[in-house]
């Protein structure tokens, strides 16, 4: 295991250039500002490699051309992702600020989004677990998953299950950027994380994390994870409320059976359905979401998908659903019907192994996949009238090396910045 710093100075983790920004914000207007401009978003890819004798992360900056989808990094890009090994993002709903989870250093980065699309390193904090590897937020809150628990007897030869712990976050503000509370206590065994583990005879199983998602409505969260300790493994999708002061209670029923080896899970914006991936099964997991967050299986559930899904994204405007098969090098899309049910529409080459996948939040209509193998990133452009997919201008565009993950945000006003 590696070492962790102690509890009281977890939250303290600021850099020098952390401190600078700080400053600034405190010293400069943090505005939101609409400019006549073709970009209509931009677009932050997680690089997992980068040089130096740290070989610490980077995170690659594009611009997205609102006429054809091309996608062209800033002049100050890459920023560096504060940390080793960056695996996952995610952005603030009011688009001010990018988190970023450094899983070599258990740490968890944010950066404040400046009007240009700069990024300006702002907080540092360290999960309760080890070795997080997914992230997602509200305003309110944000989600943070963790391989282990800090347990003394775990470790990378000895695993132990995995936690999904909860921190608050207070909102931005004309002077001041997002600021990320202590992590919430687990009432239940008092300590700041929710384990995931099983009952009975398979308490004593390792329960692997792979995803989380919460409602846009805040009120339930999702992590889907498997029992590594059995063959062939078996999926889970453990689920819970959030309550008061982000205080998890486990939904009725939780966890819910996902098929072998769910992989990554996303929410209907309406947030009537959750789906979910399974790699081990090649397929996609429907969900019902009833009034108290409980799940119901689909009726055509589960869907047929490509070799090893592993990211899925929703359209937030209109029906579509969109799948990352990194095995095949493809993205799969899906119609979703009033009911929730999928039906496949297209089938779309990508770079080798895309890991991750979005869309942007401007105008939902273009997507881009992160491809780890070939260190790039493909582009795609969606007709919302027909759902047809054509590849953007120039598709694929370099990246640094070994891309992981993506966030958006659109460009101009809607997100914040920092205004020199």
């Amino acid at each position: 295991m590696r070492m962790k710093l102690n509890k009281s100075s977890q939250l303290v983790l600021v850099s020098a250039a952390s401190l600078l920004v700080a400053t600034l914000i405190t010293g400069c207007a943090i505005v939101r500002q609409a400019t006549q401009s073709l970009t209509v978003d931009f677009v932050y890819v997680a690089t997992a490699k980068a040089s130096g004798p740290n070989d610490y992360g980077e995170i690659d900056a594009f611009e997205v051309n609102s006429e054809s989808g091309f996608m062209r990094q800033i002049p100050a890009s890459p920023f560096p992702s504060e940390g080793r090994d960056p695996v996952a993002e995610a952005v603030s709903p009011d688009y001010s600020a990018l988190f970023v989870v450094n899983q070599d250093d258990n740490s968890v980065v944010e950066f404040v989004i400046g009007i240009d699309g700069k990024l300006y390193p702002y907080d540092t904090i360290n999960t309760p677990g080890v070795f997080p590897l997914a992230i997602a937020t509200t305003a309110k809150e944000m989600f943070v998953l963790d391989t282990y628990q800090p347990l003394p007897s775990c470790n990378v030869d000895a695993p132990c299950s995995g936690a999904l712990s909860v921190f608050p976050l207070t909102p931005f503000s004309t002077t001041t950027a997002i600021t990320i509370g202590q992590p919430v206590v687990n009432p239940a065994i008092d300590t700041n994380y929710w384990p995931l583990t099983l009952s009975g005879a398979r308490a004593s199983d390792v329960v692997v994390p792979t995803g989380v998602a919460v409602l846009n409505s805040g009120a339930d969260v999702y992590v889907t994870a498997y029992d590594s300790s059995v063959s062939p493994a078996v999926g889970y999708i453990f689920g819970y409320s959030v309550g008061q002061g982000g205080v998890l209670t486990p939904l009725p029923g939780s966890p819910y059976p996902a098929g072998s080896q769910p992989s990554a899970i996303a929410a209907a914006p309406s947030g009537n359905f959750v789906y979910a991936t399974d790699a081990a099964d090649a397929n996609i997991l429907g969900y019902s979401v009833a009034p108290d967050g409980v799940l119901t299986p689909l009726s055509g559930s589960p869907y047929p998908a490509g070799n090893q899904p592993v990211s899925i994204a929703i359209n937030p405007s209109f029906p579509y659903l969109f799948v990352a098969n990194s095995t095949d090098a493809t993205i799969k899309e899906y119609s979703i019907a009033s009911d929730g049910d999928l039906t496949q529409l297209g089938t779309y080459a990508t770079g080798v192994d895309p890991v991750a996948i979005g869309i942007d939040p401007s105008t939902n209509r273009y997507l881009y996949t992160a491809n780890f193998l070939t260190n790039d990133v493909s582009g795609f452009a969606l007709n919302t009238t027909t759902g047809a997919v054509l590849n953007s201008q120039f598709s694929p565009f370099p990246s640094n090396r070994e891309p992981t993950a993506v966030a958006a945000i659109p460009h101009n006003g809607t997100g914040a910045g920092v205004s020199k």
